[in-house]
């Protein structure tokens, strides 16, 4: 399959997929594979789901684009339905995460501008986070492998350790330029990196002491791959800023930035816009998805099937010296291996099983659908073990 004529930004596996269904993908050869990645947290409701298919189709007899110019009624209704669940008063709608972090970052700065009077803002954001490709979100991002390359990175970002309160305080005391705080609730691209119950409480605290917004970069965990419809929900809090995309869409690209109180009014017309954001066809296929989530609840099958899930991997490992750590919330699943494991997403392709390796090469990270059946986990599992005691037996041989 000659790709020549695509730039060559990914190293893909030699596969290609012509059709779906729930939890499965085929390919053009007509095999199957249980998709336990979602396209990376995308496809939340599974393959050609009804709701969403309907959505899309309805709509595409309609009208697929208009403009901002005007009034989107699927617009409208989804940032009703956003903001109810979320608590949030508003919401500007992108087409991708990253497009929703980029609002999120010039929010924060015309915040600190207009309402702050601070000359040069300046955001804290975390190491190994992971928040978009664009210059922003890029320099935003933890990630210098990701960033080489691409300098001057954009200023106005000062980074802190991940879960460790103690250096926000060392810096909101030593640095009076800070506006924000941008954080994952659950770190994804790093490995499904959990931080302590308290972290986000805390986090709020200090941004309510220093007059800081604290903005969630719900990408990933959002859209009810948690347990909750927003991760921040398992706190109790409330952000000033939540950015989501990926499962909104359930493929169909959109994200958005929603905000409350002091940063819900600060971008107004003629500071910020999307040409395709919010278009009818996109906000009719998130509405389905959103919809989908709350009627059936499966937030709440989020937590049973990912609790099942790790369960039985943690039954099938035992006490195995190659495991280092197994967590999850939610339908985020990591299994951190002792020694880097890049060859898995090949192997596990090669068995019939779509997942990732991150987390330079010793996290194997599992985001399957909301949908999935329990028979089909069960089948996750089993295979995914096995494939994991041969790879590590093996490599264990050889070393």
């Amino acid at each position: 399959m000659a790709v020549e004529s695509i730039m060559s930004t990914y190293n893909r596996l030699s596969v290609a997929f012509e059709r779906g269904e729930g939890s499965w993908l085929y390919d053009t050869d007509g095999n199957k594979y249980l998709d336990a990645l979602c396209g990376i947290a995308v496809c939340g409701l599974g393959h050609t789901h009804p709701a969403v298919t309907h959505a899309i189709c309805e709509q595409a007899t309609k009208v697929l684009h208009t403009s901002n110019l005007y009034t989107i009624p699927n617009q409208q209704q989804l940032a009703e339905r956003l903001t109810q669940i979320s608590g949030m008063d508003n919401v500007f709608f992108g087409n991708s995460g990253a497009e929703a972090n980029e609002a999120a970052i010039k929010l924060a700065r015309r915040y600190g501008h207009a309402v702050r009077n601070i000359e040069n803002p300046v955001i804290i954001v975390m190491e190994n986070s992971f928040h978009g490709r664009t210059m922003a979100t890029l320099s935003a991002t933890g990630n210098r492998s990701a960033q080489a390359g691409f300098e001057p990175l954009v200023s106005g970002f000062v980074r802190a350790p991940y879960d460790d309160v103690e250096a926000i305080k060392a810096i909101a005391a030593n640095n009076p330029n800070v506006v924000a705080i941008l954080v994952e609730p659950i770190q994804g691209e790093s490995g499904i990196q959990i931080p302590a119950d308290d972290y986000l409480n805390q986090l709020r605290n200090i941004c309510d002491e220093h007059e800081w917004l604290l903005m969630l970069d719900e990408v990933q965990s959002g859209n009810g791959r948690s347990g909750k419809y927003f991760a921040y929900q398992h706190n109790g809090i409330l952000p000033d800023v939540v950015t989501t995309a990926k499962g909104l869409g359930n493929g169909v690209p959109i994200g958005a930035c929603l905000a409350r109180g002091k940063a819900a009014n600060i971008l107004i017309a003629g500071t910020h816009g999307s040409t395709y954001g919010g278009n009818p066809l996109s906000c009719a296929a998130a509405l389905a998805v959103v919809n989908t989530i709350m009627d059936e609840n499966l937030c709440d099958r989020a937590t049973e099937l990912g609790d099942k899930i790790v369960a039985g991997f943690r039954d099938q490992f035992g006490q195995a010296d190659y495991i280092k750590e197994i967590r999850h919330k939610g339908l985020l699943i990591a299994i951190e291996l002792s020694e880097a494991g890049s060859e898995l997403a090949v192997l596990s392709k090669v068995k019939g099983i779509l997942l990732n390796v991150t987390g330079g090469g010793k996290v194997v990270r599992m985001l399957p659908p909301l949908t999935m059946t329990d028979s089909e986990a069960e089948l996750l599992v089993n295979t995914l073990s096995q494939i994991i005691r041969v790879y590590m037996a093996d490599d264990q041989v050889e070393s």
